[in-house]
């Protein structure tokens, strides 16, 4: 059976930020007057609040673990606005995505808030490169659950076994995405994990634009 659609992931798959997102938090938190925020405890709240409009329960999470009265909306917001200035396209994926809409479906499921996400789509300009773009934080579950990546298939009309979902995270999106029976191809690179074998492929981000094309017409 041929591949008939492809999704993608967004962050370190499609977009890649110029600044290391340490130091845009560390940045964001000292503009709103909040103490000093790790990335790992970040991630850790991010996780837990993959369905939200916002970034602000996030934050009030971080805040609330070191007692500070900052109004966690001021850091989401100081946030939001380094994070959205500093992402941009991985090189060559734009063309990508527009040849691979003569031939495929073309979807977007990207974990994260709803606000947070969409601002990094209007500031790459991409709402028109995929069939659906999903942002977890309209849906009920976000990646590695099932039901965001049913959510996705719903929206492109087509069957796992004939798409192909290319992300960076072994947790969120390869394992993800081999057990709810989509055909995983893993992006590496730089911020990517390392190789997992529950992917079908394994690519260099830089060579995404002309090998994942090439592996889609041979599956």
């Amino acid at each position: 059976m041929s591949v008939t659609a492809v999704g993608f992931d967004l962050d370190y798959t499609l977009a890649v930020p110029t600044r290391d997102r340490e130091t845009i938090l560390s940045e964001a938190a000292a503009a709103a007057g909040a103490p000093p925020l790790s990335r790992e405890a970040y991630l850790r709240a991010h996780q837990d609040n993959l369905t939200r409009e916002t970034r602000e329960p996030i934050f009030e999470t971080l805040l609330d673990e070191h007692g500070s009265p900052v109004d966690p909306e001021h850091v989401a917001t100081a946030y939001r606005e380094r994070i959205t200035d500093a992402v941009v396209p991985a090189d060559g994926v734009e063309s990508m995505l527009v040849g691979l809409r003569t031939t495929y479906r073309v979807g977007l499921l990207t974990n994260g808030p709803v606000v947070a996400q969409e601002a990094k789509l209007d500031k790459l300009g991409w709402r028109d490169y995929f069939d659906t773009a999903l942002v977890t934080g309209a849906l009920p579950a976000g990646k590695p659950d099932e039901r965001a990546f049913e959510a996705l298939l719903d929206a492109l009309g087509v069957p796992p076994e004939e798409t192909v979902y290319v992300g960076d995270s072994v947790h969120h999106d390869i394992a993800g995405a081999h057990d709810a029976g989509l055909l995983p191809v893993q992006v590496l690179g730089e911020g990517c994990d390392d190789p997992d074998p529950r992917a079908i492929a394994h690519i260099p981000r830089e060579s995404l634009p002309t090998e994942l094309p090439e592996l889609l017409a041979d599956l």
